[in-house]
C-alpha cells in the first residue's frame, strides 16, 4: 500500500485465533483442506543446487589453496616497502594497499577454494571491526597457523587437541603481550602509530596528531573528500553518541557498512514507536523536504520499523533509526544535548508531545551523519555554535553543585562530548583511485591510533610477534597432552611469518631477519625502512598493542575451526550453456 505522497505502508496481520470468528474458522479449515488436495494431485517439487561435496585430504587441500591464493595477494602489501594491488571494481581500478579492502575483493572461481579464501577474509573483517587495522598480519598468521596445522592433522594428530594447545598458547601469549604494552605517552608516539600505519606516511601521521590535539583522545575524527587537491583538518561542531543502527538494512555504503546521510533532518525523542500510524505523517512530511531522515528514538518497533525499512529499500525515503543514549533521567539530559546540537525540539513523551504531531519546524538538521554498527557521529550546523556553548555552561554549573561522583562523572562526560566537536579530516587528491587510497590510509591510521590510545604499544615490524615466540617452550612445559604440545609449536611457528614477510617484502633474507630479533632485547626489532636492527619504540617504529593482540586472537580462533573441518560442501558448477549456432547455409546475425 502507498499513501497519497507515495510513502510505503505496511500492515502486520494478527495471528491470534482469539480475533478469528468460529464461523471464519471453518471457512479457513475447507480452503486449506480444498489446497491440500489439489497440492497432493500435483506438487511442485523446488530442488536446491547439486552439491560439490569433498572429505578429509581433499577437502583440505582445497581450502588450504584458496587461503594461499587470498593471503599471497594481500601479504606484498604488508610493512614499509610493501606494495600496492590494483582491484579492478565497476571497470574503473582502484590502487589500494588495505588488507581488508583487498581481501574483500577477491572471489576465486573454485567454489571449494573460495571457501578457503572466505575464511580469511573473515579473519581480515573481525581484527578490522576490532581494532580498526592489522587486518594483513592476521591474515598471514592464520594462513600459517592452519598450514602447518593441516600438515599435523595429516601426519596423524588430532584436531581438537591441536586447536586446544593452539587456544591454551595464544591465551598465554595474550597475557604476557598486555603486560608488556606501554601506554602512549605524548604526540610523538600518536604520530608514530599514525604514520606507519598510514604506509610510514609522516604527513598522514602529523595530520592525525594535530586532530588529536585538537578534540583530545577522547575525541571524534570524521574523514570526508575534499572539492580540492589539499587535504586539511578542521573541529567542527558535533557529538558522537554510543548507538548504532537499529537494523542493517539502514546502511547506505555496502562496503564500509555504515548509513552516511548529508543535510539531514533530525528526530529527537524519548517515544517508543512501534504503530504505523505514529510515524506515517513524519515520513509524508520528510518526503517533501527531500532530505535524509534520522530517528533517534528510545525503541523504533513493530510496524513503525518495517515501514521505515520498506521506504528506505524502495528509494521512496532515505532513512535511518537509532535508539536513544542512556536510560532514565541521563537519557532525557543527552537527548536534549543533542537537541541542541542539532537545533532540534525535543519530543517529550512526559510532556505529552506525540511524534505524529511534530511539525517540520522541530526537525533539527545535522550537515553530516555516520552510523556504524555501535556509534553515530553527528557533524552540526555552525549555526548551532551559541546554542552548545550555552548548553556546556549550563552542564558546568550542574557540576559544581553535585555532590555524587557518579553523577559528577556523567556530567563531566556530557561536557566533553558537547565541547570536543569533531576534527574533520578533508581528504584531496589529483585523482579518484589516490583519494580512494589515500582516505583508506588515514582511516588506518585513525583507528590505529585509538587502539593505542586504549591498549597501549608495543615494538613495531612484527618484532613483539617474535619475541612472544620466545615465550612458547616455558608454556608448552605445562601441557600434557603430545598433541597439544603439537598446537604450541604451531602458534611458535607462526609468530614470526610477519616479521619474515615484511623482511621479504624489503628484499631481504627473512629467517636471517627472524633470528637477530629473536636473539634480541624486548623492544630491538629489524626496521625494514631503514634496514638496521635497532630499538624500535625508540626509532618511533611502534603497533598498537589492541592491534596486536586482535590479530593473534582472531587467526587462531579461524584457524581452529579449518583444523576441526571434516568435509567440505560447496554449489556445483553447472557446465555453460552452449553458444548458438545458426543451421548450416544460414548467415549468421
Amino acid at each position: 500500500m502507498a499513501s497519497a505522497n507515495g510513502i510505503s505502508t505496511v500492515s502486520i496481520l494478527p495471528s491470534s485465533s482469539k480475533q478469528v470468528g468460529l464461523k471464519g474458522r471453518r471457512v479457513n479449515q475447507l480452503q486449506r483442506q480444498k489446497f491440500n488436495n489439489k497440492a497432493s494431485k500435483s506438487r511442485l517439487v523446488v530442488r536446491a543446487n547439486a552439491k560439490d561435496i569433498a572429505f578429509d585430504q581433499k577437502s583440505r587441500a582445497a581450502i588450504q589453496a584458496g587461503i594461499d591464493k587470498l593471503v599471497n595477494v594481500v601479504g606484498v602489501t604488508l610493512g614499509p616497502k610493501g606494495r600496492n594491488v590494483v582491484l579492478d571494481e565497476y571497470d574503473t581500478p582502484k590502487v589500494v594497499n588495505d588488507g581488508v579492502t583487498i581481501a574483500r575483493a577477491i572471489e576465486l572461481a573454485d567454489a571449494m577454494e573460495n571457501a578457503g579464501a572466505t575464511l580469511i577474509r573473515e579473519v581480515a573483517s573481525l581484527t578490522n571491526d576490532a581494532a580498526g587495522d592489522g587486518t594483513t598480519t592476521a591474515a598471514v598468521l592464520a594462513r600459517e597457523i592452519i598450514k602447518h596445522g593441516l600438515l599435523s592433522v595429516t601426519s596423524g594428530a588430532n584436531p581438537v587437541s591441536l586447536k586446544r594447545g593452539i587456544d591454551k598458547t595464544v591465551n598465554a601469549l595474550v597475557a604476557m603481550l598486555e603486560r608488556r604494552a606501554r601506554p602512549v605517552k605524548g604526540r610523538d608516539d600518536i604520530k608514530a602509530i599514525a604514520s606507519i600505519s598510514a604506509g610510514n606516511d609522516d604527513e598522514i601521521g602529523t595530520m592525525i596528531a594535530d586532530a588529536i590535539d585538537k578534540v583530545g583522545p577522547d575525541g571524534v575524527l570524521s574523514i570526508e573528500s575534499s572539492s580540492s587537491f589539499e587535504t586539511t583538518v578542521r573541529v567542527e561542531e558535533g557529538m558522537e553518541i554510543d548507538k548504532g543502527y537499529i537494523s542493517p538494512q539502514f546502511i547506505t555504503n555496502q562496503e564500509k557498512l555504515v548509513v552516511e546521510f548529508e543535510n539531514a533532518r533530525v528526530l529527537v525523542t524519548d517515544h517508543d514507536i512501534s504503530a504505523m500510524k505514529d510515524i506515517m505523517p513524519l515520513l509524508e512530511k520528510a518526503t517533501q523536504l527531500r532530505a535524509p531522515l534520522l530517528i533517534i528514538a528510545g525503541e523504533v518497533t513493530g510496524e513503525a520499523l518495517a515501514t521505515l525499512i520498506v521506504n528506505k529499500l524502495r528509494g521512496i525515503l532515505n532513512v535511518a533509526a537509532i535508539r536513544a543514549p542512556g536510560f532514565g533521567q541521563r537519557r532525557k539530559a543527552l537527548l536534549q544535548d543533542i537537541a541542541i546540537v542539532t537545533g532540534a525540539e525535543y519530543q517529550a513523551a512526559d510532556l505529552c508531545m506525540p511524534v505524529e504531531n511534530t511539525p517540520v519546524e522541530a526537525l533539527g538538521f545535522a550537515r553530516k551523519v555516520t552510523i556504524t554498527k555501535d556509534s553515530t557521529t553527528i557533524l552540526a550546523d555552525e549555526v548551532s555554535k551559541d546554542e552548545i556553548q550555552a548548553r556546556i555552561s549550563q552542564i558546568k554549573k550542574e557540576l559544581d553543585k553535585s555532590e555524587s561522583v557518579s553523577d559528577s562523572e556523567k556530567l563531566s562526560e556530557r561536557i566533553a562530548k558537547l565541547s570536543g566537536g569533531v576534527a574533520v579530516i578533508k581528504v584531496g587528491a589529483a585523482t579518484e583511485a589516490e583519494l580512494e587510497d589515500r582516505k583508506l590510509r588515514i582511516e588506518d591510521a585513525k583507528n590505529a591510533t585509538f587502539a593505542a590510545i586504549e591498549e597501549g604499544i608495543v615494538p613495531g615490524g612484527g618484532a613483539a610477534l617474535v619475541h612472544l615466540s620466545n615465550n612458547v617452550p616455558a608454556i608448552k612445559d605445562n601441557l600434557e597432552d603430545p598433541d597439544e604440545k603439537l598446537g604450541a609449536d604451531i602458534v611458535q611457528k607462526a609468530l614470526v611469518a610477519p616479521a619474515s614477510l615484511i623482511a621479504q617484502n624489503a628484499g631481504v633474507e627473512g629467517e636471517v631477519v627472524v633470528e637477530k630479533i629473536k636473539a634480541s632485547k624486548w623492544k630491538m626489532g629489524y626496521n625494514a625502512m631503514t634496514d638496521k636492527y635497532e630499538d624500535l619504540v625508540e626509532a618511533g617504529v611502534i603497533d598498537p598493542a589492541m592491534v596486536t593482540r586482535c590479530a593473534l586472537q582472531n587467526a587462531a580462533s579461524v584457524a581452529g575451526m579449518v583444523l576441526t573441518t571434516q568435509a567440505i560442501v560447496v554449489d556445483k558448477k553447472m557446465p555453460n550453456a552452449p553458444a548458438f549456432a545458426p543451421p548450416q547455409g544460414l548467415p549468421m546475425m
